[in-house]
């Protein structure tokens, strides 16, 4: 039996003083379609994490659940990712387009009361469309405000498959802030689950509008879903979660798993800057410690960083200052004059504070404000604001934190676990933490099971090791392999950063590396698009030797978490909710199985079928 208890507090009805909707809209009323029935078709292997396959057609009450269990079958730098700095630049050839559009969202696509709405603001460029039946590229934005639709290889592929491209600025950040204010409360909307019904919500609303356009009803267009980085991991969840709302994913460096202690970021720096390089930033660390330790403010003004009170976020500051070079496609910006300073007998914390304020801050674009706490604890909604946001992210769902390792490790040792939680404490208040697990269970990390999605990584980007890497079935992942592949090279070419124009590869070390992958997309966008209106067909199973569990519903039955059954109490009563039960009895039952059968990480292959009990099925349902 598993222990459940429901502990309530009583609360006010939320203070909605600040919330703010940008525009006003006239948009198009329409209902998102779904399978037969008007139900959610959730016959899709890659609906739910784990590898659970489930077939659940939406009945009403009196759910009988019934898992078996059967043979094996074939069926952001840093935490902060730095998408930001690439789009500063205001110059017009780096964008196709920046002219800007707005959607009505819903703020709350959760909740069964909360109707409000917020302007979202999006991005069109049809220059290359072949109307009215051409492809449509969407393109997410991430963890950052987004400006335009930027001029990176998607403009290459556009033309060549004659596609729409359409972009969405990522709710909260940029212009696109349901509130005014950006208090931890506020935040309560900002999550990657919600970011993904945004992109459904407006998927819908696009193509309805489009058939509006051409005078057209019921006609859908072949959909095809880009990202980089966090954008890259909501990319591959898209498609996980929404299969019937896209042809593909392409999931560029896209960091699908949630990791506490992100150990591996680290040990990659120092593997793509080399046995010499490496040797001369251990040194630099060593020495800025020892420094730290004498004269703290002197050296805090060496690098112009003065405003960094806390140790930690000082020495972080350092620890991306040299992860960016590599995770962008620059490591010649760093070794070469560190290592020149080294033979030439200089003071190594002058020459890496050389680098620092020359490229990084210079450059590059940093600023030394986003590592400062007290700077991050703002609540006004500002354009700053951003590093706020992502942190929050970083603090409630994903983590990365970029620990040192035990042993062998290029930041300090003091940028540690302890500094991340103390961090997320005093920017967001007592309580607020990653929980990691929950992410990796609703979307399956590097397990992800989904179709259709091409993962591609470049050999010197540290996010790589949060990314899969190991192709599956319908789902390849291809490494990239040069001493400047990095972050997104498959989209940016080299460097990373600054962008280059339509994704240029002839800037990186071994051009054909990166064209090799390229045409590998090309492939698999070309099948993909081509086999989209193609129907999803079941396989018909025998007889397995299975066990069989069965879960009642919540709410229903004995398992009604309130006494009384008021609107109020009713609002935890949903099929997402269930889902999420069904996950998390599934984990539960594996592993008590597991105990039960003295073993470890053992995993059975598992089959859910959903059918409705007879005495209280709907007349006409069935």
């Amino acid at each position: 039996m598993i222990d459940f208890e429901v502990k309530r507090e009583e609360t006010k009805e939320p203070d909605i003083s600040d919330f703010r909707v940008t525009k006003s809209f006239e948009i198009y009323q329409f209902q998102i379609k779904t399978s037969q029935k008007q139900s959610y078709n959730f016959n899709q292997q890659s609906q739910i994490p784990n590898g659970l396959t489930m077939t659940l057609p939406v009945v009403p009450i009196g759910l009988l659940f019934m898992i078996s269990m059967f043979g094996v079958c074939t069926g952001l730098s840093t935490s902060r990712i730095f998408e930001h700095m690439l789009t500063k630049s205001n110059s017009t050839s780096k964008y196709l387009t920046k002219d800007e559009l707005w959607f009505n969202q819903t703020l709350d696509h959760f909740s069964p009361f909360d109707h409000r709405k917020f302007g979202q603001r999006y991005y069109e460029y049809l220059d290359e469309f072949r109307v009215p039946d051409g492809p449509i590229f969407l393109k997410i934005c991430g963890e950052s405000a987004c400006g335009g639709i930027q001029n990176d290889y998607i403009s290459v592929l556009a033309k060549k498959f004659r596609a729409a491209v359409v972009t969405l600025e990522h709710r909260y950040y940029g212009k696109s802030s349901p509130f005014k204010s950006v208090t931890t409360k506020n935040l309560q909307f900002l999550s990657s689950k919600q970011a993904l019904f945004d992109l459904a919500a407006f998927r819908q609303y696009y193509q309805e509008s489009l058939n509006l356009k051409f005078n057209r009803t019921n006609v859908e267009n072949p959909w095809f879903v880009f990202g980089v980085s966090y954008a890259g991991a909501l990319s591959a969840w898209f498609r996980l979660k929404f299969p019937h709302l896209t042809c593909g994913s392409l999931a560029s460096s896209g960091v699908v798993l949630a990791v506490y202690n992100f150990t591996e970021f680290d040990q990659q720096v120092g593997e793509s800057a080399g046995p010499e390089c490496k040797a001369v930033l251990q040194e630099v660390t060593q020495l800025v410690e020892e420094k730290l330790a004498s004269n703290p403010k002197a050296l805090k003004a060496t690098f112009d960083a003065t405003e960094l009170k806390i140790d930690g976020d000082f020495l972080y500051f350092l620890a991306d200052a040299a992860a960016i070079a590599f995770q962008y496609g620059n490591p010649d910006k760093l070794c070469t004059p560190m290592i020149e300073a080294k033979k030439a007998g200089d003071d190594l914390v002058n020459a890496y504070a050389n680098y620092i304020k020359e490229y990084y801050v210079g450059s590059f674009g940093a600023e030394v404000e986003t590592y400062n706490q007290e700077s991050l604890k703002k609540t006004t909604l500002s354009d700053s604001s951003g590093d706020r946001l992502w942190w929050f992210q970083v603090c409630t769902e994903v983590a990365y934190f970029q620990v040192a390792p035990a042993n062998d490790s290029i930041r300090s040792s003091k940028v540690d676990t302890r500094y991340h939680l103390d961090l997320c404490k005093n920017v967001f208040g007592e309580g607020v933490y990653p929980v990691v697990d929950a992410t990796n269970l609703y979307y399956g990390g590097t397990d992800i099971a989904g179709s259709k999605i091409v993962f591609t990584n470049g050999s010197q980007d540290p996010w790589r090791h949060a990314s899969k890497q190991v192709s599956s079935p319908s789902m390849p992942s291809y490494l990239i392999t040069c001493d400047n592949c990095g972050h997104g090279t498959d989209l940016r070419g080299c460097p990373q950063s600054p962008l280059v124009p339509e994704g240029n590869s002839g800037n990186c070390s071994s051009p054909d590396a990166v064209n090799k992958v390229r045409q590998k997309m090309i492939e698999q966008i070309d099948l993909w698009l081509s086999q989209c209106q193609t129907a999803n067909r079941c396989s018909s199973f025998g007889k397995f030797g299975a066990a069989v569990v069965s879960l009642e519903h919540r709410y229903y039955g004995k398992s009604s978490p309130f006494k009384s059954w008021t609107t109020e109490n009713l609002q935890f009563l949903s099929s997402k909710q269930a889902l999420f039960d069904l996950a998390a009895f599934r984990q539960f039952y594996q592993e008590s199985l597991n105990l039960k059968l003295n073993r470890t990480k053992a995993d059975n292959p598992w089959f859910l079928l959903v059918f409705l009990i007879p005495e209280l099925s709907v007349p006409g349902f069935v």
